[in-house]
């Protein structure tokens, strides 16, 4: 993410490689007999690889975040990631807080990864993270303008120019951003890295807030730059639990300071989370209650649930919008959805402009030949020539959980990471090679909402121009889609799936909860469903022009509220327009 930083804060673009120190790792090692992870024993979480480096930088901060992207890196300190998205449009009452997917998770290809970058490509090498996301309200989050939000209404869809108006985007009510994020098998963990066990995926709910006056420039107490999960942009997390009690408590104060860490509700606990191998079906139902914004999963392959609901009960909090406070403190907070309908633009602060949205996230991952004492790379990999600002964030292969290679996880702001490659699926024309070297692809419908009403209109967009080096984001001039130095860039395409069971749910299977029939079968008449990768998976039904350039449209200018009671325009996103809904889960057979 990027974060609008401190006076004398601020970083260049390129920041410096930073170095983990020894006695960050010390701290690590100290962690080791009180967290539970996602093997059968504790584990070394190296807690200094995600979190700053040697420089206590809260977990939002660092190059190796999942966090949303806020807005505008010639004033903010940057550090950024790339989301392909895909956004559900929609007018009708409850679209905006009653939300349903169908998914089926993909499966990785039985060749592994080799640390020369050879052999197969498995998902953790592409993305840390696939989310569906929506806007919520925070009454202690930017633009701060109120403290007053009163959930599911579009009368919270501020969006105006003129400071002295009823409708200016700076008196917007405080907002901030779900995630429902997956975590996927086979290599390292939460918290040093980014997956779940060896072999199945595991889901959170994470809530990013902004600690930011945006209409006078004023960040919250620098004492909540002390937290892990605190700072500017601090995150609510909370696993999908099968009994829908969270680990923890979700407040981003209760993962504590790098001097006193407490990580028992940031790592996998295989005795409570949900765990789903790959393949199998999954239905996301995330929608409203009186307690709070809560997701049900429901996987339809083993008839296993679980629950997570951003309740005071589950120790949801936000953080307390105290400028002059010498402390951080935080409050109880039941979080739920900011609007009504998925039409409202999302959020005031963040670069995407999305409401109701499936991302991506990709860029957070390249080989390493070999690591130095503070876990950075040595000996660059197969993705460069030579070391670059990205070989940082590292970890050794022995950590893995199945794969043991070299992984960096920083921003990948040369686009050269297997995330730019032709490593997606679908990228080889060649169809039994592409399926023997690179993982199945994600397929998720189009969102449903009010037990099953479409939602009419869609619309893809990436955050390109937001972290690309020649890009000025305040005329446009240098933007590029795709972005300079990659080979390929994912982008989505249709499918239809078999459906001759006759059932209305998504993705029919057989009593061993099997696919009757394989990917490359094209005689598909059941539900349609989404996809990302290249021109050449098998059954692909519309690729919008077959390439990132074609599909993810133009530039597009998105306004903020800024310091001063006024605004700016920024060039963000490459977005296609609103587009009629071409993928609909119950539209004609």
């Amino acid at each position: 993410m990027k974060r609008p930083g401190r006076s004398g804060e601020r970083r260049s673009l390129r920041a410096s490689r930073v170095a983990v120190t020894a006695a960050l790792f010390a701290l690590a090692v100290a962690l080791l007999g009180a967290l539970q992870s996602a093997s059968a024993s504790p584990r070394v979480t190296t807690l200094s690889r995600l979190t700053g480096a040697g420089q206590h930088e809260p977990l939002c901060s660092s190059h190796a975040s999942l966090c949303a992207d806020t807005f505008d890196k010639t004033t903010a300190e940057y550090v950024g990631h790339d989301e392909p998205s895909l956004e559900f449009k929609s007018g009708e009452p409850g679209s905006g807080n009653d939300i349903t997917y169908h998914i089926r998770l993909p499966k990785d290809p039985k060749q592994q990864p080799k640390a020369d970058g050879s052999g197969g490509t498995w998902n953790f090498e592409l993305r840390p993270t696939f989310w569906f996301g929506l806007t919520l309200c925070d009454s202690e989050s930017a633009p701060e303008f109120t403290k007053v939000c009163v959930a599911d209404t579009d009368a919270n869809d501020l969006v105006g120019t003129d400071p002295t108006k009823p409708d200016y985007i700076g008196k917007h009510p405080g907002n901030a951003f779900m995630e429902l994020q997956f975590y996927g098998p086979g290599y390292v963990p939460q918290f040093e890295g980014f997956g779940c066990t060896a072999r199945q995926y595991c889901a959170a709910m994470t809530i990013d807030s902004l600690d930011l006056d945006q209409n006078r420039g004023v960040p919250n107490t620098a004492a909540c730059d002390n937290f892990i999960l605190g700072g500017i942009e601090p995150i609510n997390w909370a696993y999908i639990t099968r009994d829908g009690v969270s680990q923890a408590p979700a407040d981003p104060l209760f993962t504590g300071t790098f001097d006193n860490p407490n990580l028992t509700a940031v790592n996998p606990d295989v005795t409570k989370d949900l765990l789903m191998s790959p393949g199998d079906r999954i239905t996301i139902h995330m929608h409203d209650t009186p307690a709070g914004f809560r997701v049900d999963l429901v996987d339809e392959t083993t008839h296993q649930s679980g629950s997570m609901t951003a309740s005071v009960a589950n120790g949801f909090a936000h953080v307390l919008f105290t400028p002059d406070a010498d402390t951080c403190t935080s409050a109880p907070y039941a979080f739920h959805p900011e609007y009504s309908t998925a039409n409202p633009r999302g959020n005031t602060w963040s670069a995407h402009t999305y409401n109701v949205a499936y991302s991506d996230e990709i860029g957070h991952f390249e080989h390493c030949n070999a690591l130095d004492a503070n876990f950075n790379c040595a000996v660059p990999g197969s993705d460069d020539a030579t070391l670059d600002d990205d070989d940082v964030f590292c970890v050794p292969g022995e950590d893995s959980l199945l794969v043991k290679i070299n992984g960096c996880f920083a921003s990948d702001l040369d686009f050269d990471g297997p995330s730019y490659q032709n490593d997606w699926p679908g990228t080889n024309p060649n169809v039994k090679l592409d399926q023997r070297l690179h993982p199945e692809p994600l397929l998720f419908t189009s969102a449903t909402t009010n037990g099953g009403h479409e939602y009419p209109t869609i619309a893809f967009e990436a955050d390109m121009p937001a972290f690309e080096d020649t890009c000025d984001t305040v005329t446009g001039v240098g933007c590029v889609n795709p972005p300079p130095g990659s080979e390929f860039y994912p982008f989505f395409s249709t499918r239809r799936l078999d459906d001759d069971e006759g059932d209305d749910d998504v993705f029919s299977s057989d009593k061993r909860g099997n696919d009757k029939k394989r990917d490359g079968d094209r005689d598909k008449d059941g539900p349609c469903t989404w996809q990302e990768g290249g021109n050449f998976i098998p059954g692909t039904t519309n690729n919008f022009g077959g390439s990132a350039a074609t599909e993810f449209g133009h530039l597009i200018s998105t306004t903020f509220p800024v310091a001063g009671f006024t605004t700016v325009e920024r060039f963000e996103n490459f977005n296609s327009g609103d587009i009629p809904n071409p993928c609909k889960v119950r539209g004609e057979r």
